[in-house]
């Protein structure tokens, strides 16, 4: 330390104020630092500010001095080149994001001492190597929590209610401690690629509109949606996997630190569920173990015993739709039905001119137990209003029916059934087949098109066409209308247009058989 205090003392003590743009700009630091540097001013000569920072110190308002000029106006001093270890410049690009509004100083004087001080890069156990190495830890520690933490909630703005193919933009509200934001960006637009999103703080937000990223101005907490019901659900869920017997208070503290507790809709049930842990465990363990059931217990007969509508039915019984529906709840051919909240069959009349299948149900769906209810059904909905038809003149079905998912966080995300899982499937859909006798089958999606048909669909190429069943049964395929809506923005209006002059064919020969059929009569 003699030697820098020497280095130090060499210099005059005039201070230069610099002013940087903005609080993360890196290339402005770099600048000004190289600038300093070949200049020879120290460290401790340097007045760091930014010209974004809602309050600047007692030197705000000094401009730069040049002290590349001396007095007759002639250069006496050039920037020097100066070789810094390679993980510098990305320990630069970390600690620049924390707020603590020393670090523009830390990081020159560490720039200064790597340039006077060779051992220096030798040195981890360095005080200043170890404050930016704090900092730096800090910062990541900030962004892994806000990938942890932030959650959305569904919001039906303006750009929804005109197009609402795009689904309803989700935002939600977050306080970083450090300037993280437009560094995080790209995590969430590649995590949530296909939604519009938004996600406000207190200094600035970003918008993701499903193609590009946009920063604006801070808000306030109010500005971010209310809870909804899909958020009920989550803390009824979250209130019952709670284990007493595993609270780690302390542990649970350090991932999950306090400050963040007033924007995480479950941390209202955390004071409640660790005072009551003790007395629960205490009853777990006075209770004798109890047997694990299923949500529905598994069905009895094989496969082959429903293959053709065969179900177990009593003597004066007949085979109906809720009595399929009854033995599909039970089903476990395959594993999908074990984790689904319940079997979704068809609905509709019997008799009905047109079948419409699915590949399966979704998270609405299965939460509901209907077909179609999710945003795929409600873009169905709105195609059948245009056209000037009813759905309940229809029988609306999947071929799989228990909904297949992969959980992420909170959300169930749909996971396209295997063929095997399809095939397992299949004898319910060939039933309801059975029982309905539609005239025509309208088959949306490769799964459908797979199961109604019996063989590969390639559903681009025999799209719009239509196809013969070995019973004579025809069958028209098109897209299934998930696609539609994970299309690009200015590729779904054709789409759409296309997609229902396929769906008006269906639709017309089924008008056309009817007419054919009463005038018969």
């Amino acid at each position: 330390m003699g030697a820098m205090n020497d280095l130090f003392d060499a210099v005059d003590d005039t201070l230069t104020s610099v002013s940087l743009a903005s609080a993360t700009d890196l290339a402005d630091f770099r600048h000004h630092a190289r600038r300093l540097l070949g200049q020879h001013i120290a460290p401790a000569q340097v007045s760091w500010h930014c010209r974004d920072a809602p309050t600047l110190d007692l030197f705000a308002n000094d401009p730069i001095e040049d002290h590349t000029r001396s007095t007759d106006n002639k250069v006496v001093l050039s920037p020097a080149l100066v070789t810094v270890p390679a993980d510098f410049l990305a320990l630069c690009q970390t600690v620049i994001l924390h707020s603590d509004p020393q670090r523009f100083g830390l990081l020159y004087r560490l720039l200064w001492r790597l340039a006077h001080e060779p051992g220096l890069r030798h040195d981890p156990l360095d005080a200043d190597r170890m404050e930016a190495a704090r900092l730096a830890h800090a910062v990541r520690r900030d962004m892994h929590k806000m990938k942890a933490f932030v959650r959305f909630r569904p919001l039906e703005d303006e750009v929804f209610r005109s197009q609402p193919l795009g689904g309803p933009l989700h935002m939600a509200w977050f306080e970083p401690q450090h300037h993280i934001v437009a560094a995080i960006t790209p995590f969430f637009a590649r995590r949530f690629s296909q939604m519009r999103w938004a996600i406000l703080t207190p200094e600035c937000s970003v918008h993701w509109d499903g193609a590009r990223a946009q920063l604006g101005p801070g808000a306030h907490r109010d500005e971010a949606p209310p809870a909804d019901a899909g958020e009920q659900l989550w803390l009824t869920y979250y209130q019952h996997i709670f284990n007493p017997a595993r609270l780690k208070l302390k542990m649970m503290q350090k991932e999950m630190p306090r400050r963040y507790w007033h924007n995480l809709p479950e941390a209202q049930f955390i004071s409640a569920l660790s005072a009551s842990a003790a007395e629960r465990q205490v009853h777990m363990i006075q209770n004798l173990p109890s047997e694990p059931l299923r949500r529905i217990p598994a069905a009895p007969l094989a496969a082959k015993a429903v293959a053709l509508g065969q179900l177990a039915l009593a003597p004066d019984q007949r085979l109906t739709l809720s009595t399929l529906k009854a033995a599909a709840e039970k089903c476990r051919n395959c594993p999908i039905g074990q984790h689904a909240t319940q079997a979704v069959c068809g609905e509709g009349p019997l008799f009905a001119r047109l079948m419409v299948v699915g590949e399966q149900p979704g998270d609405q769906e299965d939460l509901h137990g209907r077909p179609f209810v999710g945003p795929a059904g409600q873009l169905f909905d709105r195609a059948l209003a245009e056209l000037g038809y009813l759905r309940s003149s229809m029988y609306v079905t999947n071929a799989v029916k228990h909904f297949k998912f992969e959980p992420r966080g909170r959300r169930r995300m749909h996971k396209t059934p295997s063929q095997s899982e399809a095939a397992a499937c299949l004898h319910w859909l060939e039933t309801e087949i059975e029982l309905v006798k539609p005239s025509a089958v309208l088959a949306l999606g490769a799964t459908a098109a797979s199961s109604v048909l019996g063989r590969r669909v390639a559903v681009l190429s025999e799209r719009g066409q239509w196809l013969t069943r070995s019973d004579g049964l025809p069958v028209l395929v098109t897209l299934h209308p998930a696609a539609l809506l994970r299309m690009p923005e200015q590729d779904q209006a054709t789409a759409y247009a296309h997609w229902l002059t396929d769906l008006k064919q269906a639709l017309e020969l089924t008008d056309v058989t009817a007419r054919r059929e009463s005038s018969q009569q």
